[in-house]
């Protein structure tokens, strides 16, 4: 195969940051994609409509003259967020899901939910809106291991909140262990889960064996081998509860390769080459459309795209080094070759 033809992909998971930053990091967003679902974790948080309708501008006004690209907005769950919030989200057509971190579990966390209990009565209306619950699935007790966070998440906290809550939507986002993927699998279609790139490609080996490597440093934390094969097993098996959400995340270098660096990996100059990378491996390109193109437009009930974009297998190399806002930021695999590119998008008509 020297080409492949796909519907134009959806990102379920990004970070714009903004200020300086969103020119370099929309019109990333908006190269391979046509819709993406932005996170609210500035600093101060996106939790409020308003705020929302603000940043949504702003993040439109970088956006490459001609783009189509659309950003779908979040609200950011905190342990006051007001019932009266969440009816203004669900009435205003902007808001697509509200994301819950637990406190300080990843960057500008800060302020968010510090028990699940705390918010039950929001989770109860979320529901009856059929507002989607995004999660980022990890408990931040420090006495659980770092690499068993998500695990203990899924047992402690996830299990009894599904069952507690039948009708609501949730998304595990950024799922990154078998037991996780095992949950999905067995869970009712309202519950699913996005895969980023860096836990299809990579394991907690090429962050930690030989040197520590910061560019890798993520969270929820690169896991071992049996459960990178998981998420591999999961993506590249034709379920439609997992999808694409490339948790691409930027950071200046000085931040990442510092004394405390910063998570999170920036993977929009080469996302949907990256996947494509990992589904040749596992002899399932044929089903990297749906992954990247159907299941998550069809979970959040919309429209699939009626653009396409062709791969060609064209030998390449990642750039060492791109610019946030006038820094340098080292991107996920820089300097590493890849076989498969981005050739074209072409218009298609709506089915």
């Amino acid at each position: 195969m020297q080409s492949l033809i796909l519907t134009l992909p959806d990102d379920w998971h990004l970070h714009l940051r903004d200020g300086a930053a969103l020119a370099d990091t929309v019109p990333a967003a908006a190269r391979q994609f046509g819709r993406g679902l932005v996170m609210p974790n500035l600093r101060p948080p996106v939790v409020t409509v308003a705020r929302a309708r603000e940043y949504r501008e702003e993040i439109l006004r970088a956006r490459p003259p001609g783009s189509a690209w659309k950003p779908l907005m979040a609200l950011y769950l905190t342990d006051n967020t007001a019932v009266e919030e969440l009816r203004a989200a669900h009435a205003s057509g902007l808001i697509v899901g509200v994301k819950y971190y637990p406190a300080g579990a990843t960057t500008n966390s800060d302020s968010g939910v510090t028990r699940l209990e705390h918010v039950a009565p929001l989770l109860a209306e979320m529901e009856r809106l059929d507002l989607p619950l995004l999660l980022h699935g990890e408990v931040t007790d420090p006495e659980v291991d770092i690499f068993d966070r998500e695990a203990v998440f899924i047992e402690r906290e996830l299990t009894p909140l599904a069952r507690r809550f039948p009708a609501l939507r949730i998304v595990l986002e950024h799922v990154t262990t078998r037991e996780g993927v095992d949950f999905v699998a067995a869970a009712p279609a309202r519950i699913v889960a996005t895969i980023t790139p860096q836990h299809l490609l990579f394991n907690r080996n090429h962050l930690l064996a030989g040197g520590l490597r910061p560019h890798f440093y993520c969270l929820p934390i690169l896991k071992r081998d049996v459960h990178q094969a998981a998420l591999v097993a999961a993506a590249t098996g034709g379920s439609g509860k997992f999808f694409l959400g490339t948790d691409s995340a930027p950071h200046p270098r000085t931040m990442k390769e510092s004394s405390c660096g910063c998570a999170g990996c920036f993977s929009h100059h080469a996302a949907l080459e990256l996947y494509a990378l990992a589904f040749e491996r596992a002899g399932a390109l044929d089903r990297l459309e749906g992954f990247a193109s159907h299941f998550g437009a069809d979970f959040y009930g919309l429209p699939r795209n009626a653009e396409t974009v062709t791969l060609e297998r064209t030998p390449w190399q990642l750039p060492e080094t791109l610019s946030l806002g006038g820094e340098p930021l080292v991107p996920l695999a820089a300097g590493e070759t890849l076989a498969w590119r981005m050739a074209a998008r072409q218009p298609q008509a709506m089915p």
